[in-house]
């Protein structure tokens, strides 16, 4: 198939797999949207968001959908990075026997992550950036796809490790999930509260995820939307010469090259599943708050007059 045909047959694919999320998740299209463009393209995501609002269910419905193996950790404060690795045990013989961990398998829900210590949370850091772990100095490869799908509780602070900025940064994008409008409210309880029972289609395989990984990264970007989005990036830094006023007033650092990268990707995820051949500046402004906003570090200036990540991305786009 060319890449032509392999991107039309993609757009036929994401609008069937949105219907069949539908069937469970009511509403919060931009989140599954973004939460598959971070599928199609190998990145992570944080899902930050009160309890309540159908983020561990989002997660799974869409596991089902793709066809991938699918594990949900929840994350406590007694967790030991063990328990998501796994750990070399004596068999019966007197021989060393490694069982895997939950971290072995193609979705892995990190649920409520800022709940465990920062050991423990350190211990997803290699699965996430190198795709394998590393266990009595015995490297054990993950199975391709392998993606981190984290939920984070953002008004709940007491008992809880924050994300080092580090770790934050592993993730593609940061989706805030937002509380459903009256009519979705109505359409919740109404399916919620009945014996009806939902038949999900499975769609994708884990090879199919590979070869529209493999698809996203061949298609080719312009070099105005590649200098578009590093000077974009390079806007979120105040300690660089010709950084404005705002920036400086309510910016204590910038994001990385990690998020010009990450945009990048996106875009060309964004603008395939729209049946675009190649991106343009508008799929990257299109992707840029959910992939600027967590490397973001506001000042206390911006704390104070209640000037929030997305007001600042907003400027700067």
């Amino acid at each position: 198939m060319s890449d032509v045909a392999a991107i039309e047959s993609l757009v036929e694919k994401h609008k069937d797999l949105k219907k069949e999320i539908a069937k469970v998740i009511v509403g919060q299209e931009e989140v599954v949207d973004q939460i598959l463009l971070s599928i199609y393209t190998g990145g992570h995501s944080l899902l930050i968001g009160v309890p309540g609002l159908a983020k561990t269910l989002m997660v799974n419905t869409i596991a089902q959908t793709l066809g991938l193996d699918f594990k949900r950790i929840q994350f406590t404060p007694d967790l030991m990075p063990s328990d998501i690795l796994g750990s070399e045990v004596l068999d019966q013989n007197r021989n060393f026997k490694f069982i895997k961990g939950p971290v072995f398998a193609n979705i892995i829900l990190a649920d409520e992550i800022n709940r465990t210590p920062p050991k423990t949370q350190a211990a997803l850091l290699e699965a996430m950036q190198e795709r394998a772990v590393t266990i009595a100095g015995q490297r054990h490869k993950l199975e391709r796809p392998y993606f981190v799908l984290a939920t984070q509780n953002p008004i709940e602070q007491e008992g809880t490790y924050p994300l080092p900025e580090a770790q934050l940064d592993r993730f593609m994008f940061a989706i805030r999930l937002t509380y459903p409008s009256v009519e979705e409210e109505i359409a919740i309880v109404k399916s919620t509260t009945s014996d009806a029972s939902v038949h999900l289609n499975t769609l994708f395989s884990a090879d199919g995820i590979n070869d529209v990984q493999s698809l996203i990264r061949r298609i080719p970007v312009p070099d105005n939307v590649v200098d578009y989005t590093v000077r974009l990036v390079n806007k979120t830094r105040p300690n660089l010469e010709g950084a404005s006023d705002f920036v400086k007033n309510y910016i204590d650092w910038g994001a990385g090259p990690r998020a010009s990268q990450n945009l990048v990707l996106a875009a060309k995820a964004n603008a395939a599943v729209n049946g675009k051949f190649s991106p343009d500046i508008e799929d990257v402004k299109a992707v840029a708050s959910g992939i600027l906003r967590h490397r973001i570090l506001k000042n206390y200036k911006a704390e104070a007059e209640g000037i929030s990540e997305d007001e600042i991305i907003r400027q700067l786009l």
